[in-house]
């Protein structure tokens, strides 16, 4: 597997700081003001998740600059730099919408525990660290309907691997649409 494989990971940063910090505000009462200004549940959910998106790709513009100029890393032959960005794109809304879903509806503490429990479980069901197959049959079947194995199944053919990449990139804008939908309709300020 090459260096730049565990791309998918970076997209789960949506999940990782993203709900941790806006439940924190939520508690302290930075979003209670929020809500007072003209920005609407939905505009605070979009902000969001576009600067999760502006922070990867920074981080995805540095591992590319760090694998090719210090580990001698080339794409290799049939890689689709468009799936690749389009499969981070729709996995950071998805992973997003978990996130600021977690963060809108239950208390700090309890945002901080499940944000971590989930980004753990994602990185272990979704194919990232172990492949599906390697999986109990029952739990693969299960693993294989989260985001984080349609976002790592998008990215190892966005890298090449035999397959279409409509099936998971698809079933990642669902997961975003429905998450962000659900998100913007449950988001509390306070």
């Amino acid at each position: 597997m090459g260096p730049l494989q565990r791309v998918p990971s970076v997209s789960l940063e949506g999940l990782a700081a993203v709900p941790v910090e806006t439940a924190y505000e939520r508690a302290y009462g930075v979003l209670k003001r929020l809500g007072g200004a003209p920005l609407s549940r939905g505009g605070l959910v979009a902000a969001r998740v576009l600067a999760v998106l502006g922070v990867e790709a920074g981080q995805v513009a540095l591992l590319v600059a760090i694998a090719a100029l210090v580990l001698g890393w080339s794409p290799a032959p049939g890689t689709s730099v468009p799936v690749i960005v389009g499969a981070v794109t729709l996995g950071s809304i998805a992973f997003g919408g978990i996130g600021l879903l977690m963060a809108g509806t239950l208390r700090a503490e309890g945002t901080l525990a499940l944000a971590n429990g989930l980004f753990l479980a994602f990185l272990l069901l979704g194919g990232m660290i172990i492949p599906l197959d390697h999986l109990p049959a029952e739990l693969a079947a299960m693993a294989a309907a989260l985001p984080a194995s349609q976002l790592t199944e998008a990215i190892r053919i966005g890298f090449g691997a035999a397959g279409d990449p409509a099936g998971p990139l698809v079933a990642l804008l669902a997961w975003g649409i429905a998450l962000a939908g659900l998100t913007t309709a449950t988001f509390r300020w306070v």
